[in-house]
């Protein structure tokens, strides 16, 4: 069979993932860099998906296929980009599609490994709560297969030019922004919902031009996250949260 060869697939979606990111902006750019990062595959309550997912708790972490099902895409008409240019390179280098984890791919499809932290049965749905997942809200999933540890950990690999973490920056919140977040919460659940503030922005999501770099004067970022709409600035180095308002979705 060509390379070319049309394979007639109909990939139908199994579940989908209700997430703590409701935008693009501000998604983690690998799974797992977010440990807050939370979410559930959501599956329908049948008795098929019961037999499926029988014995899914036994394992503490999962691969999820999923679409970038916010890509543009068209399988007849669309040009195919071989060069793409990583954030982590500054959003100025180019390589190449496949040795790159970027979402504008040939075809839209996306690989994470989450923790999985719980299976539940609610009505009319079966919820796989995950943590450190890269996914927006409503992502389809396609398939789920449990991580394997003595075969999918590999002890020599190496990662290219993504061979190390970038180093977070600080993030500190104004007394405003502290103040909305802690009055409209217990002290348990702010602390959570700060840790994931926390974590998602030290990551940087602006863009790759912009990273590495302070903001321009008066210039402010807007991230939604969980229910909450919040406002940014760089200055010196890092981050300062000045505004949080509570947003419906």
């Amino acid at each position: 069979m060509s390379s070319d060869t049309f394979l007639p697939l109909q990939l139908k979606p199994i579940a989908y993932i209700r997430s703590c990111y409701p935008e693009r902006f501000g998604i983690p750019r690998q799974a797992g860099l977010v440990k807050a990062a939370y979410g559930d595959i959501v599956f329908k309550t049948t008795e098929e998906n019961r037999l499926a997912l029988r014995g899914i708790d036994a394992f503490s972490h999962l691969w999820v296929i999923f679409v970038f099902h916010h890509e543009k895409f068209n399988q007849h008409n669309r040009p195919f980009r071989p060069l793409v240019r990583p954030p982590r390179l500054g959003g100025n280098k180019s390589v190449g599609v496949y040795s790159s984890r970027s979402p504008n791919r040939p075809n839209p499809i996306g690989l994470s490994a989450v923790r999985l932290k719980q299976v539940t049965e609610q009505g009319q749905e079966i919820l796989l709560r995950v943590q450190g997942g890269d996914f927006l809200d409503q992502t389809p999933v396609l398939d789920i297969k449990p991580y394997i540890a003595y075969a999918d950990a590999i002890d020599d690999a190496h990662s290219g030019w993504a061979a190390c973490q970038e180093p977070p920056l600080p993030v500190h919140w104004t007394q405003a922004a502290e103040s909305a977040l802690y009055r409209q919460h217990s002290p348990e659940e702010a602390q959570a919902l700060r840790a994931l503030v926390d974590e998602t922005l030290a990551l940087d999501p602006r863009p790759g031009y912009e990273r590495g770099k302070d903001g321009r004067p008066n210039q402010r970022w807007n991230t939604q996250i969980d229910q909450y709409s919040l406002f940014w600035t760089v200055v010196n180095g890092a981050i300062s949260i000045t505004e949080l308002t509570r947003v419906e979705r």
